[in-house]
């Protein structure tokens, strides 16, 4: 009887003994699990903590890239497309630097509240913005730099255009004079000339009592324009020529064709003309 009494005080005591060691297991995984995800947590703040340091770094790199083209465009600012290169990578620099400005600041701000090591992400945070700071030195030269660069190329556009201005002014001035002396020495070359009866002549008043070209009273649109220089010789379609202008002998003479018409020869055009520059000629 004292046996069956014990054996269910020992079922009893050994189902008593199998339920603490399951609690305390399923303490045990609990506190495992809510280590891991504290871990986690902690993991995952770091990779966030270090992808904005690594796109804040790769940010400085972009801009060191973009100074070197301003530097090479900026070797020959003259050319329109240097100028394009200048102005978009400038306004990619201003934009990257505020980017990492506001990088920058939501990692102080994180400083705050994050378990990560706050000592060592401070420090890091500091060399950041150190960085950013002598980067922004940099950029503040540059422009600058730029600047003086664009006031003196203004100034240069402003000389071209002035020296443009008075190159179209000489080019104007010096046509005007080409013209002027064009004109001047097509009228110095230029002559008239007149044949016919002696009727003719003086219906035109070209011929009066005798005398050629007595006064200006004579009709000038009877006369023919030539060109002292090219016209040297004039047909006069008769059998019969007389000059009644005066013009030096030995600069022309009258030659007849095969029908015995005359026509006159100019030998020198600038000694026949300096006498007078009309020529009358009397015709039958």
């Amino acid at each position: 009887m004292k046996k069956l009494f014990l054996l269910p005080l020992c079922l009893l005591a050994l189902s008593a003994c199998n339920d603490g060691k399951k609690a305390a297991e399923e303490r045990a995984q609990h506190e495992r699990d809510s280590l891991m995800q504290v871990i986690d947590e902690k993991e995952t703040e770091l990779n966030d903590i270090m992808g904005s340091i690594n796109e804040i770094q790769e940010g400085f790199r972009q801009i060191n890239e973009a100074e070197g083209r301003i530097t090479v465009a900026n070797g020959n600012p003259e050319v329109a497309s240097s100028r394009e290169v200048i102005r978009e990578n400038m306004q990619f620099i201003q934009q990257t630097m505020q980017q990492n400005r506001d990088k920058i600041a939501q990692l102080q701000q994180r400083l705050k509240t994050t378990t990560v090591n706050v000592e060592r992400l401070t420090k890091t945070i500091e060399n950041l913005q150190k960085q950013l700071e002598e980067q922004n030195i940099r950029v503040q030269e540059l422009e600058a730099q730029l600047a003086e660069k664009d006031v003196k190329l203004a100034e240069q556009d402003e000389q071209i255009s002035q020296l443009n201005e008075n190159v179209s002014d000489l080019q104007a001035e010096n046509k005007q004079k080409q013209e002027t002396i064009q004109s001047q020495d097509k009228d110095l070359h230029t002559a008239w000339f007149v044949f016919g009866t002696k009727n003719e002549l003086k219906e035109q008043k070209i011929l009066q009592k005798g005398d050629v070209l007595r006064n200006g009273d004579f009709n000038k649109d009877y006369f023919t324009k030539i060109d002292t220089r090219i016209d040297k010789e004039i047909k006069l379609y008769s059998k019969s020529a007389e000059l009644l202008t005066s013009h030096p002998a030995g600069s022309y003479e009258l030659v007849r064709d095969a029908k015995k018409q005359y026509s006159l020869k100019i030998t020198d055009p600038d000694k026949f003309w300096s006498a007078s520059k009309y020529l009358v000629i009397l015709v039958k």
